[in-house]
């Protein structure tokens, strides 16, 4: 795994070396090259994503397996409308989602990864769980996980992640043909009234003083 970049010039940097690598490799048909570089750069942060939307260890955990799945199968039919990281996002959202759909959880014809990407996936889980557990929240990050789950995702994809609101808008797709620009214009009002609630939970609470 690399070791995380020390500036965000320099994870800008790191993220588009390593998106020009797997354009590379899918170039020459090496999909397993590809998705073991796209998971190594992108599958701890995902997994942290998935883990604070599902809120348990069980379901982010599917949902990441889902995801890897969904990632192995469409990684040599991706067209790079968006970028690699903004797929990803969308990807895992809609994993997580469809499990918490399905009372089954997972399905039952799940697609066999390469034994060498598996091994990716299960380190990412490792490395990542145990980081995620013992990381204490502080009483804003706690708040966010009473907002609705649509809400939290918009939070973190754009306050932590820093995601363009174009991307957003691509990683959070709507109901039926929307245009990115008018997608991305009412996320970016639903931004705002989540962060609104959110102040007012937390001087609700005496988490923020009042104004």
């Amino acid at each position: 795994m690399s070791a995380p970049a020390d500036t965000d010039d320099e994870l800008v940097a790191s993220r588009t070396a390593a998106e020009e690598r797997v354009r590379e490799l899918l170039g020459k048909d090496d999909v397993r090259g590809a998705a073991t570089v796209a998971l190594e750069t992108y599958g701890p942060e995902l997994y942290g994503f998935l883990h604070a939307l599902a809120r348990e260890d069980d379901l982010a955990a599917e949902a990441f397996a889902t995801f890897s799945e969904d990632l192995w199968k469409g990684l040599a039919k991706f067209r790079w409308e968006s970028s690699l990281r903004t797929w990803s996002y969308a990807l895992a959202k809609n994993a997580l989602w469809r499990l918490r759909r399905d009372p089954r959880r997972r399905p039952e014809h799940n697609v066999e990864l390469d034994s060498g990407v598996a091994d990716v996936v299960a380190q990412v889980r490792t490395q990542t769980v145990p980081y995620l557990r013992t990381t204490v929240k502080d009483e804003l990050s706690k708040l966010r996980d009473e907002l609705d789950p649509d809400d939290h995702a918009l939070l973190i994809l754009r306050i932590d992640r820093r995601l363009s609101w174009r991307d957003i808008a691509r990683a959070l797709p709507g109901e039926g043909e929307v245009e990115v620009d008018k997608r991305a214009a009412t996320l970016r009002k639903r931004f705002e009234r989540a962060k609104s609630l959110l102040r007012d939970l937390a001087t609700a609470r005496g988490i923020i003083p009042k104004d």
